[in-house]
């Protein structure tokens, strides 16, 4: 039985979707076993073109389109740097800045685990705007809600941009560190039995919340918002109760 995943937007040219964290956007040969959410869709939606790709663990919008015409037309946008994608993150840490640029340049595959490295020297140019939005600070622990909006589209360029910055995402298990957020953690006076202690959130906490682009058919400016998922949105609720 197909998945059923929330539309944000649909018309005879695109279709927008929320993704659920988990689920990758195309086929992978690292994870050849995993959900691939653009195989799920074509159930339902009949076949489908790529446009652009979130990691496995980020949750949010996603475009696809229906027919080459509209293809050619987003990833012509894509390219000219005429779609405007924000994210929230959740990060380790309090920033001492309230925005930032962060414009490290960025290697990807650069290592033996396939990840994104800073490289100064053969790294190619990436730019990502930062903004702070909330800051949590309790006994031992502090993390901050950070709005990112990247100029150029690299892989895992938040992820990277945010560690190299020494603010990574909270549970990255490839660019920080993989642990859960446990409710103990962030709950004052935990007296909880620590066997049913539970994780706020066990994946990389990185959400696409909105994406902005100009419609490949009529070039009326579409702009698609994708609520906070439970986990991201629950975090954000008992860090703010510190």
């Amino acid at each position: 039985m197909a998945q059923t995943f929330t539309i944000l937007y649909s018309d005879s040219s695109l279709l927008v979707v929320d993704k659920p964290s988990g689920w990758l956007s195309v086929p992978d040969r690292y994870d050849p076993d995993a959900d691939v959410i653009v195989r799920d869709l074509a159930k339902a939606e009949g076949e489908l073109y790529v446009v652009h790709r979130l990691d496995k663990d980020t949750s949010g919008a996603l475009i696809f389109a229906r027919t080459a015409e509209a293809h050619r037309g987003l990833s012509e946008a894509f390219e000219t740097r005429e779609v405007s994608k924000t994210y929230r993150a959740i990060v380790r840490g309090s920033p001492s800045w309230d925005s930032e640029v962060c414009e490290l340049p960025l290697r990807v595959d650069g290592d033996r685990r396939h990840r994104t490295i800073i490289d100064a020297a053969r790294g190619k140019g990436s730019r990502t705007v930062f903004t702070v939005l909330e800051r949590y600070r309790g006994s031992g622990f502090s993390a901050a809600l950070v709005e990112a909006r990247p100029e150029t589209g690299r892989t895992h360029q938040i992820r990277v941009h945010l560690a190299g910055m020494g603010y990574p995402v909270l549970c990255d298990p490839l660019y920080g560190s993989p642990e859960p957020l446990l409710l103990s953690k962030v709950k004052g006076k935990w007296r909880g039995d620590p066997f049913s202690d539970r994780p706020l959130i066990a994946r990389t906490a990185l959400h696409a919340c909105r994406v902005e682009f100009p419609h490949p058919l009529t070039g009326q400016t579409m702009v698609v918002e994708a609520p906070e998922p439970k986990d991201f949105r629950a975090t954000v609720i008992q860090l703010g109760k510190l």
